[in-house]
């Protein structure tokens, strides 16, 4: 498995309904996401910036890379975009974050 991380950003005033939308996270996102190879998957939110941190598990050979093309990826982005800074495409604008330390 290889862990990654990622940051997002949540747009002002928008962090109850962020959260509550998770709380209420769609059941066939949720296996699309463990289908494609995703596990241990957690968000993170720093309040002082809305900056979302995402950190997860990918198994080797994972299909994570096919989740764009996906009906049910694509309806969640658009679920979301209100909420969150995204591209044209309504996908959540990531910049990948780089592993400076790691305790094993």
């Amino acid at each position: 498995m290889e862990q990654i991380a990622f940051a997002m950003q949540l747009k002002p005033g928008t962090e109850a309904e962020y959260l509550r939308r998770h709380d209420e996270i769609w059941p066939e996102l949720s296996a699309l996401l463990k289908e494609v190879g995703i596990a241990d998957y957690s968000i993170f939110l720093a309040p002082q910036s809305l900056t979302l941190f995402g950190v997860l598990r990918r198994a080797d050979g994972h299909g994570m890379d096919r989740l764009p093309e996906h009906p049910i990826m694509r309806r969640w982005w658009a679920f979301m975009a209100d909420l969150m800074v995204v591209n044209p495409d309504n996908s959540p604008v990531v910049r990948p974050l780089a592993r400076v330390f790691h305790l094993d």
